[in-house]
């Protein structure tokens, strides 16, 4: 079944009779391009003088479902995990681009378009960008410390909304300039909303977030002031209870890591 979504400041830019003209609208527009992979492309487009990014989605075909799902994956089928996820995070009250308009076509997953509209986050930079400075300039300590407890509660948030990421690393989180902002996250294309997250997927989650910081100058103390922090109760308890959980995660980040290094992808700082 066909469905829509749209805001009313942005009504202008579309033809709201029914999903497929606002998907011939969405692929009208023009904009600078950020990301263009097979049948998923991201443009940044600009609209009375705001900024936006448009993800539009063509369908994926069986072929590619069919071996998604082989491989134990959940496909990615359209923009509807995005824009899901993205009002989602809005009503629990979490950090994400804010939804202004939405459509998909009717047919099966294998062969829908949609699209997802959300606004520009102002006044963010991504951690990625961040903690890369840190490689030629050792941070503060204390600032260091500061955003891993940042990092660490955000995370806990996030799953506690019921939500995995699937790509839940540095540079898709984001740190606001404004210190009295919360962070923020992006790219929420494969989302998945549970009612509880299962801890298969929080390890996930975790583990790709760990990877994407092995490269970095923090050492063996953050991650476990990251894993006290999360929890939410010291280590001693969180290990006796849940002592393999953490032990998976980092396993996964480990392997995650090697084969990085394999692929010429990671820095090689990380010994294991």
């Amino acid at each position: 079944m066909a469905e829509t979504f749209l805001r009313p400041d942005v009504a202008p830019f579309f033809d709201a009779a029914t999903a497929q003209r606002m998907v011939a609208a969405a692929w009208a527009m023009e904009g600078t391009v950020v990301r263009d992979v097979a049948r998923r492309q991201t443009l940044r487009v600009v609209l009375d003088g705001r900024a936006f990014y448009l993800k539009r989605h063509r369908g994926v075909g069986w072929i590619e479902v069919c071996k998604n799902w082989l491989v134990g994956k959940r496909p990615v089928t359209g923009a509807r995990n995005e824009f899901e996820a993205c009002r989602h995070l809005q009503h629990v009250g979490l950090g994400a681009p804010r939804v202004a308009a939405f459509a998909e076509t009717a047919g099966s997953p294998a062969s829908r378009s949609s699209f997802v509209l959300t606004d520009a986050l102002v006044g963010y930079e991504d951690l990625e960008s961040l903690t890369l400075r840190w490689l030629d300039t050792p941070p503060d300590p204390l600032e260091r410390r500061r955003l891993v407890t940042r990092v660490a509660d955000f995370a806990r948030r996030f799953h506690e909304a019921g939500l995995v990421h699937r790509d839940f690393y540095l540079c898709h989180l984001l740190a606001p300039s404004d210190p009295g902002q919360d962070m923020a996250v992006l790219d929420l294309h494969r989302a998945i909303i549970f009612a509880e997250v299962p801890d298969r997927w929080r390890k996930r989650d975790l583990a790709a977030l760990l990877f994407s910081a092995l490269d970095l100058p923090v050492g063996r103390m953050s991650w476990l002031r990251f894993v006290r922090r999360y929890a939410g109760r010291p280590l001693d308890e969180e290990f006796a209870a849940r002592g393999d959980f953490w032990r998976e995660v980092y396993r996964r980040a480990a392997r995650l890591y090697e084969k990085g290094r394999r692929k010429g992808l990671t820095r090689g700082r990380f010994q294991g």
